[in-house]
């Protein structure tokens, strides 16, 4: 019980500064939503989306393949270090050549809407081409400190990065405007370049607080060295790149519907139906706050502790209390729907609401997913990895083109589900046949079951309901203690 207490405590404290980032990212979206209508953060979202997307495609898949290597030939950890970096460093530099020349282009094919002009497109395009090449170069670097057992410094930096993001954002959304407003010293100068209300303010800090965060991270990149060990490289480029597609496709998942609602409806209302989507979509991701965590903690640990021969019940043991946890989650937000929806602090945005719990049931999955995920990383399988998430990204696609036209974002809140449910389910079965883990299936199940029938009871026949919503998440969460209390005992005693 002790290794799993070791790996609580790991991912406690990334999930403390994960919260803590998150927290202050959060509070940008009652700001961003009051701040910009529906359309213009439409805008918004779909810049973010292309950015999310693209992340993966210059990182390589390396940053996991990296822990990989480390525990696999752990007498050429530099060596490994340099190999992976040098992979992403390459791949961000030969981006940037190829994307500036096609600035224009690229403006045209993303633009929704009719809301802005193709300059002002250009402009965000040339915002996030620099980030995507400052936030690539940076992955080795982050991957490197929680190699290093440094979650410490790992999560100051992350929330630095954020705090300077947020900082930007409120300087052009509040202090500027109040200083022109009042004619204070600077309104001026201000007042010779500023646009108020210009979305692109949001692109504008993000480029700051990545470039800030690359110098921040100089130490790590200090300790690269220009020696490259050529045949390990060609290993690892080989059990990287499906990871690479993989994490391409869970991007096209995770972003792909919004891009298509502005594609996919008319002009009129595309960047509206993608603001409303995208603003209610938020509510979900206090879910992925936790998923996020275990992922930090989990991946590291995984490797670290693939060696044992106790491992695979470890694992197990692992996603018991993990999927406790985000069935318990799941079943709070909704409970507390009525509250949380302020978070999204714009009446206009609250038609949206009941894209809320497919989503949040699609991050439950996901992160099933996430856990179940280490047979084919463990295994050097990668390539499963490619097709599990392939087929959830076909799903996603296709499915948003055929339903988006008549049912609009409700379709693709419900897609999203299919689509990670589908791929937890195909990432159980394959992983039993190629890399056998007894994990406790109809434990897990039960409790997934519970928290869908208690969600449905809280939000459709108790109307939303706060009062009695929060009475059947004490009583499931009073039940799991119940039923789970001699284990976790157990692990505090470990």
């Amino acid at each position: 019980m002790s290794t799993a207490k070791k790996f609580a405590g790991q991912t406690a404290i990334y999930g403390i500064s994960t919260v803590v980032s998150k927290v202050l990212s959060f509070i940008l979206t009652p700001i961003y939503t009051k701040a910009y209508v529906p359309k213009v953060y439409g805008i918004f979202t779909t810049m973010f989306s292309w950015v999310s997307i693209l992340n993966p495609l210059l990182a390589f898949g390396m940053e996991t393949t990296f822990f990989r290597y480390l525990n696999k030939t752990e007498d050429k950890k530099q060596e490994v270090y340099d190999n992976a970096f040098a992979t992403v460093l390459t791949l961000s530099l030969v981006f940037l050549l190829f994307a500036l020349p096609f600035v224009g282009n690229i403006a045209t094919g993303i633009s929704i809407g009719n809301s802005n002009t193709h300059a002002d497109y250009m402009l965000y395009v040339r915002y996030f081409i620099a980030v995507l090449v400052l936030d690539g170069i940076a992955v080795i670097p982050f991957a490197k400190m929680r190699a290093d057992g440094r979650p410490g410094r790992y999560g100051i930096l992350k929330f630095i990065n954020v705090a300077i993001f947020v900082s930007c954002n409120l300087t052009f959304i509040y202090v500027f405007p109040f200083i022109l407003k009042r004619n204070y010293w600077g309104a001026t100068f201000i007042s010779s370049w500023f646009r108020p209300g210009w979305v692109g303010y949001v692109f504008l800090s993000n480029f700051i607080s990545s470039a800030l965060t690359l110098l921040m991270v100089l130490p790590e990149l200090l300790t690269f060295k220009f020696k490259f060990n050529w045949v390990l490289l060609k290993q690892m480029m080989m059990y990287s790149w499906p990871i690479m597609v993989a994490n391409i496709s869970y991007s096209l998942n995770e972003n792909v519907d919004k891009l298509l609602l502005g594609k996919l409806l008319p002009a009129k209302e595309s960047d509206t139906a993608v603001g409303i989507y995208s603003g209610c979509a938020k509510i979900s991701l206090f879910l992925s706050i936790f998923v996020q965590a275990f992922r930090l903690g989990a991946e590291p640990f995984f490797f670290s502790h693939s060696k044992n021969k106790n491992a695979g019940q470890t694992y197990a043991r692992i996603m018991d209390y993990f999927v406790i946890a985000v069935c318990v989650i799941f079943v709070a937000l909704i409970a507390n729907i009525e509250l949380l929806k302020y978070f999204v602090n714009n009446h206009s945005y609250w038609v949206g609401l009941g894209v809320v719990p497919p989503l949040v049931f699609g991050y439950v999955s996901l992160g099933i997913y996430m856990n179940l995920s280490v047979w084919y990383r463990l295994s050097d399988q990668t390539q499963y990895g490619l097709y599990i998430s392939g087929i959830g990204a076909v799903l996603t696609v296709v499915l948003n083109v055929i339903f988006i036209p008549k049912y609009s974002y409700m379709a693709s809140a419900w897609i999203s589900l299919a689509a990670y449910a589908s791929m937890m389910v195909l990432s159980y079965i394959w992983g039993q046949k190629n890399y056998p883990i007894p994990y406790n299936i109809k434990k897990n199940i039960a409790y997934i079951v519970a928290s869908i029938i208690l969600v449905y009871l809280s939000f459709t026949i108790f109307k939303r309901n706060i009062f009695l919503g929060n009475a059947l998440l004490l009583l499931f969460a009073g039940t799991a203690f119940y039923l789970e209390r001699k284990s976790l005992v157990a692990i505090l005693k470990g």
